[in-house]
């Protein structure tokens, strides 16, 4: 068995993973009724009181466990940094010393990828070059992604959002019409009630998007007393749009790579479908597209068999 860890700004997860099937334990955090989003110490404290719970939850009675993975930053760059993973390192530095097992530590983004080529049945992609959108409340990237010998795959941001990021944009939205924190799921239903259309031209900065402009729009429709069900639709509408128009641009320039989309935005209906419609693209299921800790797992396998 191969143990994962992922403390995020939102979820607290652990998963188990044995070379071919996930077992995993996840739990939102709690944001209060009409903000947008966690201190980190609050996040941290969250994560605390959840991991014993959720390892109980797992029962597995005496797992052999051979490597610990961990998302220990929330990407592979220098500087990159939060708090709130500092609760999964601990914890997997400690099954890790306990057991003996191997500890190997990655980013909340290759967890990401990763878990989304296994949703799809691509983890052959790791021996690839391919391109990777990573959508989420904290991210809006396009990644090219080649294999690496030390981090299984190595990922360079070629397109993201200049401003405001994806889910940034649907939480602001859906809290400002009354919704509970995270908006994800109450916007992607009310979209469905729409018969509205939108002819969005998203705005773009060479391969970047723009998606500052969505929250001011939003906005306006709310005063003017637009529906929440149109709102919504608009919202998903636009970064539809936009990552319609980035992964057209991507694919100009550097050929017809395969696509991954990950990221809880990327669980969308909406967007999810208007991607497909239109590419040869590869998604994750919601529950690995939403922050999780099977791609350590996965990163913790594909590590310890790589050695």
């Amino acid at each position: 068995m191969y143990l994962g860890f992922d403390t995020s700004n939102y979820t607290t997860s652990v998963a188990l993973f044995d070379g071919e099937k996930i077992y995993q334990q996840k739990q939102l955090l709690n944001v209060k009724s009409g903000e947008r989003g966690l201190r980190q110490s609050d996040a941290v404290f969250q994560h605390i009181v959840n991991m014993p719970s959720l390892l109980e939850r797992l029962d597995f009675q005496n797992p052999d466990i051979k490597a610990v993975g961990v998302s220990a930053t929330p990407r592979n760059i220098e500087g990159s940094y939060m708090p709130c993973f500092l609760v999964g390192v601990n914890n997997a530095v400690s099954v890790s010393r306990f057991t003996g097992a191997p500890l190997y530590r990655t980013s909340h983004q290759i967890g990401h990828i990763l878990a989304a080529l296994y949703s799809a049945e691509r983890l052959d992609l790791v021996n690839e070059r391919f391109i990777a959108f990573h959508v989420s409340g904290g991210t809006t990237e396009a990644l090219l992604v080649e294999p690496d010998i030390d981090e299984i795959v190595k990922a360079k941001v070629i397109s993201q959002s200049a401003d405001l990021k994806a889910g940034q944009a649907i939480d602001r939205a859906g809290v400002m019409m009354g919704f509970s924190f995270p908006c994800g799921k109450f916007i992607d239903n009310l979209s469905k009630q729409s018969d509205k259309d939108f002819n969005i031209k998203p705005a773009m900065i060479g391969r970047d998007c723009s998606l500052s402009g969505v929250e001011n729009k939003a906005r306006t429709m709310f005063e003017k007393g637009e529906s929440a069900q149109d709102i919504s639709k608009f919202v998903l509408s636009y970064i539809s749009a936009a990552i319609d128009k980035m992964t057209e641009l991507l694919l100009n320039e550097y050929g017809d790579l395969p696509l991954v989309y990950s990221g809880g935005v990327m669980s969308n209906t909406l967007i999810k479908s208007n991607i497909m419609n239109k590419y040869k693209a590869y998604f994750a299921d919601p529950v690995y597209s939403c922050d999780n800790a099977c791609g350590p797992a996965i990163y913790a396998y594909l590590k310890y068999n790589n050695e």
